[in-house]
């Protein structure tokens, strides 16, 4: 992906940061500096980095699980709406794309109880403004459980949306559970959408329009290789022949 950076490699997959992530560390930097100094901007910016160690870590369940069907992961990237996994390819196996879409909540399901464990869970804050005045690890400790709901919005290609899609797969044919998981997806990006805007938050809208895109984007790809699929060889074959006839047919 276009201006980011390589960090390191983490079991055959390179983790890579998007140079935008440095633009949110800092606004979330000034802001906190304006709500409580240097203090707070440095607990922020902390905070906000352990957020995308979890975020890493959810999609790297999505790795390790895909891994064990044969799915390569060249690279994951960190970006401001979140952390980007780009497997080789889903499996079309229902069960399989199951487990891989429900292994990163997993990760976060983990994490968050490890960490109920060790610092239990944290009163409700009486307002917004309150929320950085729960120590570190339950406010670390909400963000997980947040991370888990938001990923399991049936908004396909979310997780959720993945996690449909295999659902219906098991009872109708894979093209058309794509098509339907799309068509949810796509209509509670709009929604989602909608509620941003009239909220003023410019993040979620990104992430609306990024979900409605992807959706239509691998909707479009799974029909068009059920498509394919469906030529028999012996008229491609005949196909490339009538473009090549002085040549063997390329194999």
């Amino acid at each position: 992906m276009r201006w980011s950076f390589r960090l390191g490699k983490v079991a055959g997959t390179e983790v890579r940061v998007h140079l935008t992530f440095f633009i949110l560390l800092a606004a979330f930097g000034w802001m906190f500096y304006g709500e409580g100094g240097v203090a707070a901007a440095v607990d922020g910016v902390v905070f906000i980095v352990a957020v995308f160690g979890c975020v890493l870590l959810h999609e790297f369940g999505h790795t390790l699980t895909a891994a064990k069907f044969g799915i390569r992961t060249p690279d994951i990237t960190l970006l401001p709406i979140g952390g980007l996994a780009r497997l080789e390819r889903m499996p079309e196996n229902p069960v399989q794309e199951l487990l891989v879409a429900l292994a990163g909540p997993a990760v976060n399901v983990g994490i968050a109880g490890v960490l109920f464990v060790i610092v239990g869970f944290p009163n409700p804050p009486a307002d917004i403004g309150s929320i950085l005045q729960i120590p570190f690890g339950q406010r670390l400790l909400v963000v997980n459980i947040s991370l888990v709901l938001f990923n399991m919005i049936p908004a396909f290609p979310m997780d959720g949306g993945r996690v449909l899609r295999a659902l219906l797969a098991m009872l109708i044919s894979y093209g058309r559970a794509t098509e339907v998981a799309a068509t949810i997806g796509q209509l509670l990006a709009v929604l989602g959408a909608i509620f941003a805007i009239n909220s003023g938050a410019l993040l979620l809208v990104l992430i609306s329009l990024f979900i409605f895109l992807a959706a239509r984007r691998e909707s479009r790809m799974v029909q068009a290789r059920i498509t394919l699929a469906a030529v028999p060889w012996v008229e491609l074959e005949t196909d490339e022949a009538r473009d090549f006839p002085d040549h063997e047919v390329p194999r």
